[in-house]
């Protein structure tokens, strides 16, 4: 079926909205996108495609199908809109690799990164400073494991770029703001750095650029990724 079929229901600044991003500019597979903010059509079609609203939702009109959940449609796009890049293995052993770190990278880095961005949105009488203490002590032990595994490595799994590093580098690109590694621990520093290189992950950023204004941490951010040169 033709990729130009692909609609992408995202925003530019969310963190889960690069990870899908990233596979599809890995891959070259064209997609529109469909801004779900300030609209009140996008967020009614999103809700009734995916009716706990969250983005990204992939809709795919040559094969009548919506997908949700981002390693759920990375791996639909390997399956049925396949690209020179596989961002899941074909082995087994391997795929189950890329699984687990990209696991990893949702469960213990974006969802504690998340835990930390919306208190600091909320009222200043209903924040929760045990959330976030439990939030920040789980970074750290996340980091110290990461660090471990990146140590002599390039890539989370396996050999190659794929669905983990997808997953790793939005909630690397905002915790370098958020909870600072980059001092402590080298290898994942570096890793971030490799990420940055890459031509999807600049591509990211710089849609991002209008929108990190309403970052809740935006005065942390590396001015390099506000600039025009990035």
């Amino acid at each position: 079926m033709p990729t130009s079929d692909l609609t992408l229901h995202m925003h530019p600044l969310a963190s889960y909205c690069w990870k899908v991003v990233m596979a599809l500019r890995e891959n070259g597979t064209p997609f529109t996108e469909a801004m779900v903010a300030g609209d009140p059509k996008q967020n009614e079609r999103l809700s009734a495609i995916w009716a706990v609203g969250k983005m990204p939702v992939l809709e795919d009109a040559g094969r009548g199908v919506a997908v949700p959940e981002t390693s759920i449609i990375i791996e639909y796009l390997d399956r049925h809109h396949p690209g020179p890049m596989p961002m899941i293995p074909a082995d087994p052993e391997a795929a189950r690799e890329a699984r687990l770190w990209d696991r990893f990278a949702d469960l213990y880095l974006s969802t504690p990164m998340q835990k930390i961005v919306a208190d600091r949105i909320r009222p200043e009488d209903q924040r929760d400073a045990y959330g976030v203490a439990e939030a920040r002590a789980q970074l750290d032990i996340a980091y110290g494991m990461l660090e471990r595994r990146m140590a002599g490595r390039q890539w989370l799994a396996g050999e190659a770029f794929g669905l983990a590093d997808c997953a790793a580098l939005p909630p690397l690109f905002y915790l370098e703001a958020i909870h600072p590694f980059r001092a402590t621990h080298p290898a994942i520093a570096a890793y971030l750095d490799r990420l940055l290189e890459r031509p999807s992950v600049r591509e990211v950023i710089r849609a991002a650029q209008p929108f990190f204004q309403y970052f809740p941490f935006n005065e942390a951010l590396d001015p390099r990724f506000l600039g025009p040169d990035f």
